[in-house]
């Protein structure tokens, strides 16, 4: 498998394609590993998560160059995923000495009764193209901080930032079992979801491949955390002040090229304020330079690949033959497609319904801010809502009517912290959550635990 260059095409690495069987030998390693792994001090797991950070931190010019040529974002970019990646290691690290027993009650006289967390065993993590660093990290630092091992699949979009580099920074700080990459598509990643030897799958991706994984795990009664796509909304309120909702909407839809879960692919704005709503976040749009984000000094680089221009290029048209106006922006020479501002929207336009995965804002008009509840609650996805006005009380208001994981008021919808909640519901995910104090929950089992220091007497 070949790693490319996504404005250039250029070859930047390869990796040999794992074998089914390859799969099996890697799971069953990192299941050998695994008693071995729990059983270290706290102390010893949390020392290779500070290495690698330290790692990562010290190759920190090499990672961005690599993270900029395999997945098309601009240098900014890169520097977030690298400092949020190793944000995730330190919060791992701290989260493996954090106490994981409680104290129960009894009934029975004599009897100590104890809920204790222990790991789930063998992690199979299967990550995106769109943050392959960070998004892979999330699962990988704190499943190994508890006392799990993991295989992790990256996309083959990114088997380098995904893959490769998980296993430079994680080289010689363990067992070699413990942390295990396989590479490949699909059959790879179904083999993961299948295998009996995995106790968990975690999937961030799109919803259609989170219901096939959902389907697979749930008739093997495996545990599941999917981290799945979003159709999230940004409401203009009319007394918002233009030039902070317009900055907000624009990084909102078109930050890497609107190609993550978090990206704002509704502007539902309050009449009163609509039109120069409008024609400020096309001003804004039009400014933002694309090309190629290794050599240029640009705003947005190129879409990950020819199906993503492709989709989005049709979604555009289609709005346009429905009635909708593009004030700004469209495809251009693939694979770059300049940030793009859609007026005249319609509510049954598949560019309103569905998840865009592109630099597009469509715009949606409306009276006030019951209709803007019902416009934003009317979808199937739950992820990231956010909601600008100059009340920050009326916001509030508003925003606790929001169906949705995760909501903002006078801020952008792409968010996220090492220590929060992170997930959506419906169509946005099925689990729990991650970050913080949520990835006890996520990546370990409760057991219940009794002795008794009296003889007990039965029966028979």
């Amino acid at each position: 498998m070949k790693s490319r260059d996504k404005s250039t095409g250029e070859t930047l690495g390869s990796v040999t394609e794992s074998t089914l069987a390859g799969v099996d030998a890697a799971v069953g390693r990192a299941a050998a590993a695994q008693p071995a792994w729990a059983a270290l001090p706290y102390t010893e797991r949390a020392a290779a998560l500070r290495t690698a950070a330290a790692r990562l931190e010290a190759g920190a010019a090499r990672v961005r160059d690599l993270i900029v040529r395999e997945t098309g974002c601009i240098p900014g970019k890169a520097d977030y995923e690298i400092g949020a990646a190793a944000g995730e290691l330190h919060a791992a690290a701290a989260l493996a000495g954090r106490p994981v027993g409680e104290v129960l009650p009894s009934s029975h006289t004599g009897r100590f009764s104890l809920a204790e967390r222990l790991p789930l065993g063998v992690v199979a993590a299967i990550t995106p193209w769109n943050f392959p660093l960070v998004l892979g990290m999330r699962v990988v630092a704190p499943a190994l901080a508890l006392g799990n091992t993991v295989v992790l699949k990256p996309s083959p979009e990114t088997p380098l930032s995904g893959g490769s580099l998980f296993a430079d920074l994680f080289a010689d700080l363990f067992d070699g079992g413990v942390l295990q990459i396989v590479q490949g598509g699909p059959e790879v990643g179904e083999r993961l979801v299948t295998h009996p030897g995995t106790a968990m799958v975690h999937f961030t991706g799109s919803t259609t491949v989170g219901r096939a994984i959902a389907a697979q795990a749930g008739g093997l009664l495996k545990k599941v955390s999917l981290e799945l796509g979003g159709n999230n909304a940004l409401v203009v309120l009319d007394d918002a002040d233009l030039e902070q909702a317009a900055m907000i909407g624009t990084w909102s839809s078109f930050h890497y090229q609107g190609q993550t879960c978090i990206t704002a692919g509704r502007h539902i704005v309050q009449a009163g304020i609509a039109e120069a709503y409008v024609a400020e976040l096309t001003r804004r749009a039009a400014a933002i330079t694309v090309g190629d984000p290794f050599t240029e000094a640009v705003g947005l680089g190129p879409m990950i690949n020819e199906r993503q221009f492709t989709r989005a290029a049709r979604m555009l048209s289609e709005a346009v033959a429905a009635g909708a106006s593009v004030l700004t922006g469209g495809p251009g020479d693939p694979p770059f497609f300049r940030p793009a501002v859609v007026a005249s929207v319609g509510t049954g336009m598949r560019l309103w319904r569905e998840e865009i995965f592109a630099p597009v804002a469509p715009v949606l008009v409306v009276a006030d801010e019951e209709e803007a509840i019902r416009v934003v609650n009317d979808t199937e996805y739950g992820l990231v809502n956010a909601v600008v006005t100059a009340d920050l009380r009326r916001g509030l208001s508003v925003a606790r009517r929001l169906r949705g994981g995760m909501v903002h008021v006078n801020d952008a919808t792409p968010q996220d912290e090492a220590g929060v909640p992170f997930g959506g519901i419906g169509q946005s995910g099925l689990g729990g959550r991650s970050g913080g104090d949520d990835n006890l929950e996520e990546f370990t089992t409760r057991r219940w635990l009794t002795t008794t220091d009296l003889p007990v007497h039965y029966p028979y």
